[in-house]
């Protein structure tokens, strides 16, 4: 049982965008020795690649020092930064055991950033975000109106042709002034129902035929 959770421990927290929580936090959690530089049948582990040497490994090794942690929430559209305070190692670990989806990364100072993804459009976003057509023609996410060019994500380039050619001219119009979505449920909408004018698709769809 502790053999398994160390494994998916270590597998999620190699995912991080940053260099990577060391192992060492998974080892204190589950009993092990300290830390050494290789691997061994006793548990031991190299440290991963990229990791700062001597780092946090040897920060864990003389008296697991409470680490500044904050919980980054990327969104759909947005982002939300929330400083959880100073926390033991141990926390950290029980933290990304309760929360399976989570990832945690250690940045230049010292700070340990847990990363969730949420499949929704964060609280500030529902307030301004526009779907529309950016200036290459691309189906875009803006912040505000698309004339201001803030453009959050770009999901593809639309056949403009076939677009014009069978949409009436008030969804055309619609599209380039920008389409407000509020939640999730509008956002899916307005991309599903572009999706079958993506450039991409189109020629797909011609060579299949």
């Amino acid at each position: 049982m502790k053999f398994n959770l160390w494994k998916n421990l270590k597998r999620r927290i190699r995912r991080g965008r940053r260099p990577l929580l060391t192992l060492g936090c998974c080892l204190l959690l589950l009993g092990s020795g300290p830390l050494a530089g290789t691997a061994s049948a006793g548990g031991s582990v190299d440290h991963a690649e990229g990791e700062p040497a001597p780092g946090l490994s040897d920060r864990l090794q003389s008296g697991q020092p409470p680490v500044n942690v904050r919980l980054r929430r990327t969104f759909l559209c947005g982002e939300e930064l929330k400083l959880l305070g100073v926390m033991p190692v141990k926390k950290v670990v029980y933290l990304l055991s309760s929360h399976p989806q989570w990832t945690a990364t250690l940045d230049n100072t010292g700070a340990v950033e847990l990363t969730e993804s949420v499949d929704d459009l964060s609280e500030t976003c529902k307030k301004h975000a526009v779907i529309g057509l950016d200036k290459n023609g691309n189906l875009s996410l803006f912040d505000g109106p698309p004339k201001k060019e803030k453009v959050v994500r770009t999901f593809f380039q639309l056949d403009m042709r076939y677009l014009e050619s069978a949409l009436p001219k008030e969804e055309v119009d619609r599209l380039i002034n920008g389409i407000r979505v509020q939640d999730k449920d509008e956002y899916d909408s307005v991309l599903s129902t572009f999706t079958e004018f993506a450039l991409n698709s189109r020629a797909a769809s011609a060579k299949t035929n």
